[in-house]
């Protein structure tokens, strides 16, 4: 006999096919344990009944009546037709109004009965209203379960109008509770329960559906969230185990000519201490046996590009290839002018390979890299391509990592058919390190966390649209100093669609404020034709154009140390760590660099919150941090989880990093004793939930 979790949804009474196929396709359940992990996304506290006359204003968000139905009416005509049921207590009268379902809903009421009503409290002429109220018999109340903190559960248009919002919802977790309670399978070991002080499994399922208190319903959620949280670091140590364990990595015994030459000749600045360090762990990594994966982090401007070439070094000096993939053409390119500038007569040989590469030119690229002419190359997601094959490829570079998917990263690896490459992957988005742990588990990180010297910190301040004209005035003198100017304006959330009109309207403006020939002005954006977008940014890179404007193509790809201000219209609507991105295109000359934060003159609190916290700091990792808080990991960057597999349920990495160190903690110590969970079927179980197909090895995908 099977697990009653696993049963299907449409045997549980009031389900049925019709019902069934509705859950499964919007809300993905299919199975009784698929609906009992369906978890209330928040709570209403249903232990107050209030009295009718000490209702004053509509304040109150909900309410809860005991009443009696002293009378019915229907009043209007057609769509403007409602059903109104007068109701009464000992201290005044109200009215139930409804729009919709108005012959279902009087079948169910009875005048002169007692029934508990539950709504948002309004008032029109001076008359308390609930309009579509939920309405039970008190009768029905008491034999219902009992529970004062009442959930709220996600549900769409499509079932709602079916009648399985989330009140039905609930009322079907009330038909599925009698039938799985005393059959549920406890997920962890005693051991594990009595060390974290949880609770056991089936108390935590119930109280997070019909608490009996809110400490219940806190160590409900404690248990369930560790749970999740355990699951996915014990699947990721797992494999983080498996690939450490394998003796199939490169080896880079010697420190060659390649590497002393460009270090004792060619160095453009002297290194920072956390340079130094990263290139010491890499060094390290790449003499073990194992194949190195490693995260690099470090703010816009802090070195990253030139840990990666030096270790791109390291691998030339041992006889391998080596590669840098960067997520646009332009980044690459600035990527291969800068290395072949640095590396000028050190007998280094770079290629470049983008979307653009003309035919006769790949060809010449195929035969250098097959015949181990060329060292490195750098390129976009043109090195992905079938036709791309490496005599010996030893060592890649990922820049910007969150830009690329993960089948777009994990074709990289089948470029040496002997053994995986090592892997540095970079990014200059800092990641709060609970997401680390989660999203990157599986690799070794190390922190950039020094500028180079002689870098001055940005200064930002946020000025509102009505104090554009002191912008604009700030934007002159800086040009006259001889400094250039960014001007961005966003994308449209999500769907990555330009506000041309913005974009526009705001161009037409700088052009009048900034009129040519005196000032000379370019427009880039994602839109624009390859040469176009070339053209306007080769005039800004030169100093001909003082000012750009863009959109946030420029967030990556452009580095002009003379550019000293950046102004970012519409803050509003870009996420903590874009702006910070952004803020990173100024400040990379010896002078000072300001950003400005433009944004309308009503903010709602998060977003004041946010603009705040860009004036208050440049700390990277702090900002990230409270984005996570803010937005959630979803939004973070646009597209950082795309190596995330395993779906959350309950638990927040921006929310619940203190739950996330124990269960690391935990399947720490758990793995030490059982590296493969033989011994323990539960924990296998749990690990391998978290272990979908999608889910490559993260050793390949990060």
């Amino acid at each position: 006999m099977g697990y009653i979790l696993d049963n299907d949804i449409q045997f549980l009474s009031g389900v049925g096919e019709r019902r069934a196929r509705l859950l499964r396709s919007e809300l993905g359940i299919r199975t009784l344990g698929d609906l009992l992990y369906h978890f209330p996304f928040r709570y209403i506290d249903r232990s107050r009944i209030w009295r009718i006359g000490e209702l004053r204003d509509d304040s109150l968000t909900y309410v809860q009546l005991q009443v009696r139905i002293t009378g019915f009416r229907h009043v209007g005509a057609g769509a403007k037709k409602r059903f109104v049921a007068t109701v009464a207590d000992a201290t005044g009268t109200a009215e139930l109004v409804w729009f919709k379902g108005i012959g279902w809903i009087e079948k169910r009421l009875e005048q002169g009965r007692e029934y508990v009503v539950f709504g948002r409290p309004a008032f029109f002429g001076g008359v308390l209203s609930l309009v579509h109220p939920e309405v039970e018999s008190v009768l029905d109340q008491k034999n219902r379960f009992h529970s004062s903190v009442q959930g709220v559960y996600s549900t769409t248009e499509k079932l709602s109008n079916a009648q399985l919002g989330t009140k039905a919802i609930h009322s079907l977790m009330c038909n599925l509770w009698p039938q799985v309670d005393g059959r549920l399978r406890e997920t962890l070991p005693d051991e594990v329960i009595r060390e974290y002080g949880l609770v056991p499994l089936r108390d935590a399922l119930y109280n997070i559906h019909f608490p009996t208190s809110q400490q219940a319903l806190r160590d409900a959620e404690l248990r369930l969230k560790f749970d999740e949280l355990l699951g996915i670091q014990l699947n990721i140590l797992q494999q983080r185990h498996a690939r450490t364990s394998r003796e199939d990595g490169f080896l880079f015994p010697t420190v060659g000519r390649l590497f002393n030459t460009f270090y004792n000749e060619r160095l453009p600045f002297p290194l920072t201490g956390a340079q130094k360090r990263v290139i010491r762990e890499i060094r390290q990594d790449t003499v073990t046996g194992h194949q190195m994966n490693r995260l690099l982090q470090g703010d816009v401007g802090s070195g990253k590009t030139l840990v990666a070439l030096m270790s791109m070094l390291l691998a030339c000096d041992n006889g391998f290839q080596a590669c840098l993939m960067a997520p646009t053409e332009i980044l690459a390119s600035q990527h291969y002018a800068s290395i072949v500038r640095m590396t000028e007569g050190i007998g280094l040989r770079v290629g470049l390979l983008t979307g653009s590469t003309k035919k006769k030119e790949r060809a010449e690229l195929s035969e250098g890299l097959l015949s181990g002419e060329i060292d490195i190359l750098i390129g976009t997601h043109a090195l992905i391509e079938n036709g791309v094959r490496f005599r010996n490829l030893g060592f890649v570079v990922i820049d910007e990592q969150h830009r690329f998917g993960v089948e777009q990263r994990a074709r990289l690896w089948s470029k040496n058919p002997q053994a995986a490459p090592h892997v540095l992957v970079m990014t200059a988005t800092p990641i709060p390190r609970t997401l680390a742990m989660t999203l990157y588990g599986d690799l070794d990180v190390s922190v950039i966390d020094e500028l180079p010297p002689g870098r001055k910190p940005v200064k930002t301040v946020h000025y509102r649209d009505s104090h554009r004209l002191r912008v604009f005035g700030f934007i002159r003198d800086e040009i006259k100093r001889g400094r250039q100017v960014y001007i961005v304006y966003p994308l449209i959330k999500e769907s990555e669609k330009m506000d041309y009109k913005d974009l526009e309207d705001g161009y037409a403006g700088i052009v009048q404020a900034f009129p040519p020939p005196e000032y000379v002005t370019v427009v880039v954006h994602g839109k624009m034709k390859a040469a176009d977008k070339e053209y306007g940014m080769d005039l800004f890179k030169r100093g001909v154009a003082h000012i750009m404007v863009a959109t946030s193509v420029i967030e990556v790809g452009v580095d002009v140390p003379n550019a000293s201000i950046i102004v970012i219209e519409s803050a509003e609507r870009f996420g903590l760590s874009q702006l910070h991105q952004l803020r990173g295109r100024v400040g990379r000359g010896a002078e000072q660099s300001y950003c400005i934060l433009m944004s309308g003159d009503k903010l709602s609190a998060e977003s004041r919150k946010r603009l705040g916290a860009m004036v208050q700091t440049t700390d990277g990792f702090r900002l990230a941090e409270m984005d996570l808080q803010l937005r959630g990991p979803g939004d973070l960057s646009g597209t950082l989880q795309s190596g995330l597999a395993f779906d959350l349920k309950i638990a927040s990495l921006g929310r619940d990093g203190q739950i996330l160190s124990l269960a690391r903690s935990a399947a720490e110590q758990i793995l030490e004793q059982d590296p493969h969970l033989e011994r323990n079927a539960v924990l296998r179980e749990l690990s391998e939930k978290y272990n979908s197909a999608e889910n490559a090895d993260f050793s390949m995908i990060s």
